[in-house]
């Protein structure tokens, strides 16, 4: 029987260097599969290097923040990911700042607890002298309020930041912005972490009820 030239030689090995149907299977293979390699890899090293969000396993629960007004001085948001007690990675959008005052600040966080239900932890401060940080960052999957910023640069590496904390600084080629000062009035935000270098929380109030009760 005549020898067939579209047919693979079984003998030969998957890597071969002829246009049989291996080569190509293990080309396509290699298409598929190097570029998630290389993202879990990239992910590995920023984590190892402290590039990603990440200082601390964050827990299960996201907490809510609210507050009338924020004023910071050296602004720099990029995108992050934490990571649980379980190694899961959660994407994030940092926001850095290297000194802000936030005007009546909320935190809370509901629990659900079999037979007992909702259980609301609430956290108030700054009602008539501001809560002053440093070097704060948020972990954050929602932001709203009304912001205005001065010397803003949309769009750059962020890797190059520089007017953040020094150590708000994301993974290379990614997007970010930042900024000189930032004010948000009427401040909401989902958080899965925070960070800060100091936290003055003048007039703390923290309370813990029954039910579902949040900042907003």
């Amino acid at each position: 029987m005549a020898d067939s030239p579209n047919l693979p030689d079984p003998s030969a090995p998957p890597g071969r260097d002829d246009e049989g149907s291996g080569r190509v299977r293990w080309r396509r293979f290699a298409v598929l599969t190097v570029p998630a390699v290389a993202v879990t890899a990239g992910l590995g090293i920023a984590l190892a290097q402290g590039v990603l969000a990440a200082s601390f396993a964050v827990s299960g629960q996201q907490f809510k923040v609210s507050a009338t007004s924020l004023e910071g001085e050296g602004f720099a948001q990029y995108g992050s990911v934490d990571v649980n007690a379980r190694e899961e990675l959660i994407p994030v959008a940092v926001t850095a700042i290297k000194e802000a005052k936030l005007h009546s600040l909320c935190q809370s966080v509901v629990t659900t607890l079999p037979v007992v239900g909702d259980i609301s932890l609430n956290l108030t401060a700054g009602d008539k002298t501001p809560v002053e940080a440093s070097n704060l960052f948020v972990d954050a999957t929602q932001l709203s309020g009304n912001a205005v910023f001065t010397n803003i640069e949309i769009g750059r590496d962020a890797s190059t930041l520089d007017k953040g904390p020094a150590e708000a600084v994301g993974m290379q080629d990614l997007f970010a912005q930042q900024a000189d000062t930032v004010s948000i009035t009427d401040l909401h935000q989902t958080a899965w972490a925070t960070n800060a270098g100091t936290f003055k929380l003048s007039g703390l109030s923290m309370n813990i009820s029954k039910g579902k009760k949040e900042c907003f």
